[in-house]
């Protein structure tokens, strides 16, 4: 079979390391959609997504549509005759998009499915404490995150890493097995098999605000994890002398507290903590509000 003509859809910087190995690998991309212009910042600029700018350096075709069932948008993508979709960090799609291609859809997502279908599966695993995390290949269908798996790649989650260098590893990884997918697709090597349905699921739904709120009551390790899960971004906060105050990065330290869960303890030079149910959890990089993201000795040295 000749290369397929691929639509790739996509919207953040973790898709731009897919659509950049198809293209290195030599499959001719037809068009890239992506999310429209939005106003962003203080003048309302408009900001174009990291695909869309990606796909202009590379003369691509750009798709923008506000709605995915408006019957112009079907129009053009029924006219571009592409064999395969290829879908990664995008919104869902209408069944009149994903039954379009002859080759179907493909889907990457940032877990090893069943387990963490859903918004944010990175940051679920890191909060959960997992050991291992991975990414799959599926086919899509009616449910989010339900289809028929092709291919999974799985890698360990370092104890200390945050969500954030975990997307960094895993966009690389996802990017090659999309690759892989599309070339086992090509020689009809892949058989589509269907997701488990026995044993505990674990979700990755959105992340709302009281996600990201710290309960000292709880364990050391629980509070460690959900501050790595949620760093770089949306990051998990406290409150710091009536205060906003955003942790990036801290230490545990298991011990059996002498200050109530919450409050906090400090030399004023080099350490701030906070105590939690069994011990105390150190903060190394937080961002006061107001202030710069800082590390915390610089922190001290200003903070009265």
């Amino acid at each position: 079979m000749q290369r397929p003509r691929i639509v790739f859809m996509g919207t953040p910087e973790f898709a731009v390391a897919s659509l950049d190995a198809i293209l290195q690998a030599g499959y001719p991309i037809v068009a890239v959609i992506t999310a429209p212009d939005k106003p962003a910042g203080r003048g309302m600029q408009l900001s174009v997504s990291a695909v869309k700018k990606y796909a202009l350096e590379k003369g691509l075709n750009i798709l923008q549509p506000e709605k995915l069932k408006n019957p112009q948008f079907l129009e053009e993508l029924q006219s571009l005759h592409a064999d395969l979709q290829i879908v990664v960090a995008f919104r869902m799609l209408p069944e009149l998009v994903w039954n379009m291609p002859p080759m179907g859809t493909v889907n990457l997502h940032g877990s090893l499915l069943p387990q963490y279908r859903g918004a944010a599966p990175i940051n679920w695993a890191v909060i959960n404490g997992e050991k291992q995390t991975g990414v799959t290949t599926f086919k899509l269908q009616h449910d989010i995150d339900t289809g028929n798996i092709l291919l999974q790649e799985s890698f360990p989650i370092g104890e200390q890493e945050t969500a954030g260098e975990v997307h960094d590893r895993m966009k690389e990884i996802g990017a090659r097995l999309v690759v892989k997918t599309i070339e086992g697709l090509v020689a009809g090597t892949l058989e589509e098999k269907p997701q488990p349905s026995d044993g505990t699921l674990q979700h990755a739904p959105k992340i709302f605000t009281d996600t990201c709120r710290i309960d000292w009551n709880r364990p050391v390790d629980g509070i460690y994890n959900l501050i790595r899960g949620l760093s770089p971004f949306p990051t998990a906060f406290t409150q710091l002398d009536g205060k906003l105050l955003k942790i990036y990065r801290a230490e545990k330290e298991i011990t059996i507290p002498t200050h109530t869960p919450g409050e906090s303890d400090t030399d004023k030079k080099t350490y701030l903590r906070f105590a939690a149910a069994d011990g105390y959890i150190h903060v190394k990089e937080i961002q006061l509000e107001g202030k710069k993201k800082m590390p915390v000795e610089d922190f001290l040295r200003g903070y009265k």
